[in-house]
């Protein structure tokens, strides 16, 4: 589980294909605190650190990961966004996130005004019921909050500190980045398509005991 508060980017210094999947390298300060197993999100998506080395950790990559994700796109000298799985007992400063790419998305424009940046993405017409003006999106593993919502694009307001210290600033039109949704809004949709907001049996029995 992450919260979206990005602690630094790292440069991708390897990538080799493995016969399951892919094998990244990545460049980082980070890398001294990484454990063996630890969780990391790269560019929003979870990975498992399988070695670390002076300045830089590797994971592996899935096909599957590197079909329905950015991975799949990733090179040698690209910049990428690293948070670290969070602790129980820290601040939750973003909203839950949980590595789990939903899908794609298309950066369509970006625009500067004064110090801030306003960048709009184009998103598959699957996440259409799952935005929400004002709500949560985790973009490359960013937590932005839904500034304006249309059919098939959104738009989020950058402030100047995620700017210089995400790879955003590096982002082009054209460029595709991570999405997920929120956690909470996946529920409620699961909920809706059941049409039945009944409790089991054994939570109704437990209210009853403590109402």
């Amino acid at each position: 589980m992450f919260n979206g508060l990005i602690e630094g980017v790292g440069e991708v210094v390897g990538l080799d294909e493995i016969p399951k999947g892919w094998r990244v390298a990545v460049g980082t300060d980070v890398a001294s605190e990484l454990e063996l197993g630890e969780s990391i999100a790269v560019n929003g998506v979870c990975l498992t650190v399988v070695e670390t080395a002076a300045g830089r950790f590797d994971a592996e990559v899935s096909p599957e990961t590197v079909r329905v994700t950015s991975l799949g796109k990733l090179a040698v000298g690209g910049v990428v966004n690293l948070e670290r799985s969070m602790r129980a007992d820290t601040r939750v400063g973003g909203h839950f996130v949980q590595g789990h790419v939903d899908a794609t998305g298309i950066i369509e424009g970006i625009a500067h005004e004064a110090e801030f940046h306003r960048v709009v993405v184009g998103f598959p017409a699957k996440l259409a019921r799952l935005f929400v003006m004002r709500g949560s999106i985790a973009v490359d593993g960013i937590s932005l909050t839904v500034a304006s919502l249309e059919r098939s694009r959104f738009e989020v307001q950058i402030i100047p500190f995620t700017w210089g210290h995400t790879n955003l600033s590096r982002s082009r039109v054209g460029d595709i980045v991570n999405l997920e949704c929120d956690i909470i809004g996946k529920y409620v949709l699961r909920a809706l398509e059941f049409g039945d907001f009944r409790l089991p049996d054994s939570a109704a029995s437990t209210e009853d005991q403590h109402g």
